[in-house]
């Protein structure tokens, strides 16, 4: 567990996230219960921002929405002056629905449908970035209906391996994401957009993966991409003013990965300021206002999902299972990608753990498991379990598999808990049924 003085365990050894007990939350909110330890994500906010800030670098660092989406988190990060990214017209409407700036908003997407790209222009959202030929043409012919010229990026491919699962790796050449440096696809959009009259092009974005510990990959993609802002400058003739180098800094899940410090992520973006300075300098470029886009490293240790254990079932010489409250509809990423977490025996945090244990769902599925051979103390029905560092990619990616309700979000910080995201009703489920 990668401790902080807001998540610890207290003297009677129960786990202890902002000021208060897990079992206490549990009786004032039930389970299963994702609880956000909201003193955490300031902290996050403010490192990201100051870090930006000290490299004397003119910039903005925006919350990648899709992690974990709902007013509240709009709401927190808007304090700390973030912008924020969002991939559809949810997202947006989210945001908007909480106040945020639309000039701090920027759209991402590989297939922007024309009902998003008409509520975004309508809304006089930042930028755009551009994914496809057929976004290009759909949002100028849009533009020109609404006599209307919007900034844009272009999503960029720069080829960098980023060492992490291969279903988030993103920046490979074979991806469903932006256009490639290595084969010429990128020279050859540029040149159509601009031909596009109602389009203004700004500048280039890229994202070369999620959950990467080592900076060498940023610091080589800050190095690739300045290289072609500074040719199409001269080669293309187009005077870009932004560079937007996505996100994706690791976070600390399980054994083996390193348990991450608010210097660490400062460090983060110190590798990427300093490169980009000694390549505006080595290049001769104007410095270009720089974006930087993490999600998961802001909200993901943040967030804590609680379970109640229901049935124990030990099969000898095979294999020990408890089943929880909860499961792959609140939880899908183990069965998508085998994600690893730590799970911990929440009001037992001092017993000594004698047994390993697989973590299954309640749904009607052989998959749906959270965690294998996790080793916890001897549990029984009612005890509560804790899986750590579920604040992104769980309740954004949520379901209602087997027709179970998505569970509540409860903020907590400094002893104060209250509820951010109701927990579904069966009325609800229900509720666009014909």
């Amino acid at each position: 567990m990668n401790q902080r003085d807001t998540l610890k365990v207290n003297n009677e050894g129960i786990l202890e996230i902002g000021g208060i007990p897990a079992d206490v939350l549990v009786k004032d909110y039930g389970t299963p219960l994702y609880v956000i330890d909201q003193t955490h994500v300031e902290n996050m906010c403010k490192t990201f921002v100051d870090a930006l800030n000290n490299n004397q670098i003119n910039g903005m660092i925006c919350y990648a929405s899709k992690a974990f989406c709902n007013k509240y988190i709009y709401e927190v990060i808007n304090k700390y002056n973030l912008g924020a990214d969002v991939v559809s017209i949810g997202e947006l409407y989210t945001a908007l629905k909480a106040n945020f700036p639309a000039n701090k908003l920027i759209f991402h997407g590989n297939n922007k449908l024309e009902e998003e790209i008409n509520f975004a222009l309508d809304n006089k959202i930042k930028y755009f970035v551009i994914d496809s030929y057929y976004e290009l043409e759909l949002l100028d012919k849009l533009c020109q209906e609404k006599e209307y010229v919007q900034d844009v990026l272009i999503r960029v491919n720069p080829g960098v391996e980023a060492h992490t699962h291969h279903y988030i790796q993103t920046a490979k050449t074979d991806s469903k994401f932006g256009f490639s440096l290595d084969n010429g696809d990128c020279d050859l959009f540029i040149k159509r957009v601009k031909d596009c009259k109602n389009v203004n092009l700004v500048g280039l974005h890229c994202h070369i993966g999620s959950q990467i510990f080592e900076s060498k990959s940023f610091e080589i993609a800050v190095d690739k991409m300045t290289d072609y802002y500074k040719k199409c400058n001269d080669e293309f003739n187009v005077k870009f003013s932004v560079l937007d180098v996505g996100g994706g800094f690791g976070i600390y899940y399980s054994h083996p990965d390193p348990k991450m410090t608010y210097n660490d992520y400062t460090n983060y973006v110190d590798v990427i300021c300093n490169t980009l300075k000694r390549k505006v300098q080595q290049l001769n470029i104007q410095m270009p206002y720089l974006i930087l886009e993490p999600g998961r490293s802001i909200i993901g240790e943040a967030g804590i999902t609680l379970y109640k254990v229901g049935s124990v079932k030990s099969i000898k010489d095979v294999k020990n299972y408890i089943a929880i409250d909860g499961g792959m509809f609140d939880n899908p990423r183990f069965a998508l990608y085998q994600a690893k977490y730590s799970v911990v025996a929440a009001t037992k945090m001092n017993d000594v753990c004698t047994t390993k244990y697989s973590i299954a769902g309640k749904c009607c599925e052989s998959g749906d498991l959270i965690a294998e051979n996790v080793e916890l103390p001897n549990m029984q029905s009612g005890d509560l379990v804790a899986v750590l560092s579920t604040g992104a990619y769980n309740y954004s990616m949520a379901s209602n598999y087997n027709r179970n309700l998505i569970p509540a979000v409860v903020s907590v910080k400094n002893g104060v808990s209250r509820i951010v995201v109701k927990k579904q009703t069966l009325e609800d489920l229900i509720k666009n049924d014909v």
